[in-house]
C-alpha cells in the first residue's frame, strides 16, 4: 500500500499541472499573429468578408490577422484544415452556408461541423431572390406559383450545380409550395444566369451579390427573397414566405462567420465573438459589406450562431433525404 500512493499520486499532478500553463495561455492570447482561412479563390464573396473581417480584427486585436486561402472542393479543404488544427485560437474559419450547412447533408466531408468546429459569430446575411426574364410573363411570386402548378415538371431551373446552394434552396421552395420543376445544373453561378438571360430555363435563385446588377439593369426581374423579411439588397421585393400556404415558414439566406476548431478555450471564443461584435457596432464595417452585396442587421454570438445551424440542418435534411441529392 505505501508503493502503490505514490504511483496513484503521479497521474493526479499530471492531470493538474497543464491548468496554470494553459490559464496563462489564455490570459496572454493573442501574442502572435493569427491566420484566417478562407476555403474559397479570391474575390469570391466569403474572401472579401473574410479580408474586411481580418483587418477589422486586426486593429482590435492588435495582433496582424493574415487571410490564407484555400479553395476546393467546394469549401471543405480549407474548412478541414482548421477542423483538424490546433485549438489554441490562431487559427479561425471564414465560414460559410455551403460547406457548413449544406457539406454535411449532401456529402461525406473530411470534417464534423458539430464536433470539430466551434461557431464564434455569425454577421453578414444576404437573401436568395427568385429570378425570371425581364420578358417573362411571370410579373410575380404567386404567377410563378401558378406557372409551375399549371404543368407539373414542365417548366425549368437553373444551379450553379447539384447540390450547391442554389438548388438546394430552390429544392426547398418547390417542396415547400408542393411544385414541380426539372432542374438543370450548370458549373458555376455565372452559367446558370447566363442560362436564365438566354431563356434556356425558366427561372431560378441567385444572392444579390451575382444578380443585383442585372435586376437594376432590367435584364432580370425579381419576385421574391428567400429571407423571412424585405431585404435592403433588393428594395421592394417581398419575402417568399408572404405568398402564405406551406411557404409561411420558410426562411433561408447566406451568410458569413467566424468559427474555430473545437477545444478553443471559452475565454478565447468570447472575446473574439465580443471583438466581431464590437467591429460591427459603427457603421463603416456595414457599408463595406453591403457593397458585397451582404447585410449585416446584428451578430449572432456563439451560443445563438450553434441554435441556427442546428434548425437549419433540420430545415434542409428531410427534402434533401426525400429528394434523394447528393453531391455529384
Amino acid at each position: 500500500m505505501i508503493r502503490r500512493r505514490p504511483m496513484l499520486a503521479l497521474p493526479v499532478a499530471a492531470l493538474l499541472a497543464p491548468r496554470p500553463v494553459a490559464a496563462q495561455a489564455t490570459a496572454a492570447w493573442p501574442n502572435r499573429p493569427l491566420r484566417m482561412v478562407i476555403p474559397w479563390p479570391p474575390g469570391q464573396q466569403t474572401d472579401v468578408a473574410g479580408r474586411l473581417v481580418s483587418q477589422m480584427l486586426t486593429e482590435r486585436l492588435g495582433q496582424p490577422v493574415v487571410p490564407d486561402n484555400r479553395p476546393g472542393a467546394g469549401g471543405q479543404i480549407g474548412t478541414n484544415i482548421v477542423a483538424k488544427g490546433t485549438p489554441d485560437g490562431y487559427t479561425l474559419l471564414a465560414g460559410s452556408l455551403g460547406p457548413i450547412t449544406f457539406g454535411p447533408l449532401v456529402t461525406r466531408p473530411p470534417y464534423d461541423v458539430e464536433r470539430e468546429l466551434q461557431p464564434v459569430a455569425l454577421f453578414g446575411e444576404a437573401p436568395f431572390i427568385a429570378l425570371v426574364k425581364a420578358d417573362s410573363p411571370v410579373r410575380d411570386l404567386n404567377g410563378l406559383i401558378a406557372m409551375l402548378k399549371s404543368r407539373p415538371g414542365h417548366y425549368t431551373h437553373n444551379s450553379s450545380g447539384v447540390a450547391g446552394a442554389q438548388h438546394l434552396v430552390t429544392a426547398l421552395f418547390l417542396a415547400k409550395a408542393g411544385l414541380e420543376a426539372l432542374h438543370v445544373p450548370f458549373q458555376g453561378s455565372g452559367p446558370a444566369l447566363a442560362a436564365l438571360l438566354g431563356g434556356q430555363v425558366d427561372f431560378g435563385f441567385d444572392t444579390p451579390a451575382a444578380a443585383g446588377r442585372l435586376v437594376s439593369a432590367g435584364q432580370l426581374r425579381a419576385l421574391g427573397v428567400t429571407t423571412a423579411n424585405p431585404s435592403p439588397l433588393v428594395p421592394g421585393v417581398p419575402p417568399i414566405r408572404s405568398a402564405g400556404g406551406g411557404l409561411a415558414d420558410y426562411h433561408v439566406d447566406s451568410w458569413a462567420s467566424v468559427m474555430v476548431q473545437t477545444g478553443t478555450p471559452r475565454p478565447i471564443v468570447d472575446r473574439l465573438a465580443a471583438e466581431v461584435t464590437a467591429g460591427f457596432a459603427g457603421g463603416e464595417l456595414r457599408e463595406r459589406f453591403a457593397g458585397i452585396g451582404m447585410a449585416v442587421t446584428g451578430v449572432s454570438g456563439p451560443d445563438e450562431f450553434s441554435a441556427r445551424l442546428r434548425r437549419d440542418w433540420a430545415t434542409f435534411r428531410p427534402v434533401i433525404e426525400q429528394l434523394g441529392i447528393r453531391a455529384e
